[in-house]
């Protein structure tokens, strides 16, 4: 039975954090259009917030993510100041009434900011938006960059959430993506948050790395549920080497092949369910009772540009080189490059390049696809209220998948398409049957599982 779902369904497709996906993304978008968008936000809305620092002081090689290896403080102090000017732009486009409900920190490396920049940074959020009592502030960390007066800072802010990028504890690995951190290191990191307050925490595991083994991998996952932490990602690694030229570093030849890697997701989220924590989605895990859990059996659960989350503010609005947000028109991207971002901000300018204005159709789908990859199931008699007669169009092509299915992988059970228990892990590929871009060709994907 793995062989056969691998070999229908392990092809690459989008992750579907987005949809449409960023391949399709266009310059039609631009800093006019996203200011009338941000403008539109009312007193009502709610906002979260993206803040992107793109910069690390070491490269990791299996990483993805939009960042740039620097040894010197200069050049991200010279960012910080664009940044800051970006935050001031926007702020003043948004209604001062619109509530902010959650801060993300993200990288790059937000943790080698210094103590006195990560202070002034919140300062200037701050001062440019109205955060709720309760938002939540979470932070992504690298245990290399930390030490008391960063943890001090970090306490100031309001951290209320800790995201802790483990990967793989076994040291040939962390040898073969560049990436060192002990499990002593990680465990201190914990125990320094804790001491400050911070009642919740996110660690990271992925599985697929050159030279993993089921029994590294198992010993890793083992050193995390010691850790105790409330939620747990657990990530297919990403070989995307045409869009990452820093991966081509990592032996292609030492990266585990599909079957292994469906063996090391599997024995990885077995061990995860045994200690007690409930699956959410197809990478996330979190203890009972914590409100990722909550919003899964209360069917609130939402998939955007940082995973699965319970976060369902009316905007994600992303600040700095690369970013992406999120309003209720479409979605927006502000330039990359990090030299190109900070002289448009500096100059008094948006830096949005490209991004794409939702149709109806667009809606339609991406709520089917979220759905599909939160619930794993579709309800039609929900999609008429939402979509009306444009909901048949869905049960059409839903009804033609089952049909084609011989081996009950999907199903129509009443008011509902389904997918099997043995199916799931592989539900990015279902839901790519009804992304209506695909077909176009335009960008190269990773692998489903």
């Amino acid at each position: 039975m793995a062989q056969h779902l691998l070999s229908k369904y392990s092809g690459n497709v989008p992750r579907y954090t987005s949809y449409p996906t960023a391949p399709h993304f266009h310059e039609g978008i631009g800093p006019s259009t996203y200011a009338s968008w941000l403008g539109a936000l009312g007193e009502n809305d709610t906002v979260s917030l993206y803040v992107h620092i793109p910069y690390c002081d070491r490269l990791c090689w299996f990483c993805a993510c939009h960042t740039k290896q620097t040894q010197k403080y200069e050049p991200v102090r010279a960012y910080l100041d664009a940044l800051y000017r970006e935050i001031a732009m926007v702020g003043a486009l948004v209604s001062p009434k619109a509530r902010v409900t959650a801060l993300h920190l993200g990288g790059g490396s937000p943790t080698m900011l210094a103590p006195e920049d990560m202070i002034e940074l919140k300062a200037r959020l701050s001062a440019a938006f109205s955060f709720g009592p309760d938002a939540e502030i979470s932070v992504e960390m690298d245990p290399n960059d930390l030490d008391h007066p960063r943890y001090d800072a970090l306490a100031a802010i309001g951290m209320t959430r800790a995201s802790l990028g483990v990967q793989d504890f076994a040291h040939k690995v962390q040898q073969a993506i560049n990436r060192i951190q002990t499990f002593a290191q990680t465990r201190s990191v914990v125990e320094e948050v804790r001491k400050r307050g911070v009642r919740s925490l996110n660690c990271d595991i992925v599985y697929g790395l050159p030279h993993q083994t089921l029994e590294t991998l198992s010993e890793t996952v083992e050193d995390i549920i010691y850790l105790n932490p409330e939620r747990i990602a657990l990530f297919g690694y990403a070989h995307v080497p045409w869009m990452k030229k820093h991966q081509m570093m990592i032996d292609e030849t030492s990266l585990p092949g599909s079957a292994l890697r469906y063996r090391l997701m599997n024995k990885a989220a077995a061990m995860l369910r045994e200690a007690g924590y409930v699956p959410i989605g197809i990478d996330h895990f979190a203890r009972p009772g914590d409100p990722l859990e909550r919003a899964m059996r209360e069917g609130r659960l939402v998939r955007n540009f940082q995973g699965y989350t319970d976060e369902g503010a009316t905007a994600l609005i992303g600040l700095g080189a690369s970013s992406i947000g999120k309003l209720p028109q479409g979605y927006v991207q502000n330039n990359p490059a990090t030299g190109v971002y900070q002289k448009q901000t500096l100059d008094g300018a948006l830096t949005t390049v490209r991004g794409v204005a939702f149709s109806d159709d667009d809606r339609l789908r991406a709520y089917v696809i979220e759905r599909l990859m939160c619930d794993y199931a579709l309800s039609f008699s929900d999609l008429s209220r939402r979509f009306g007669s444009a909901a048949g169009t869905i049960l059409a092509e839903a009804q033609a998948l089952v049909a084609a299915d011989a081996d009950g992988h999907v199903a129509l059970d009443g008011d509902h398409f389904v997918v099997s228990d043995e199916a799931r892990p592989f539900v990015r590929s279902i839901a790519a049957f009804f992304d209506a871009y695909l077909a176009q060709g335009r960008g190269r994907h990773s692998a489903a599982v």
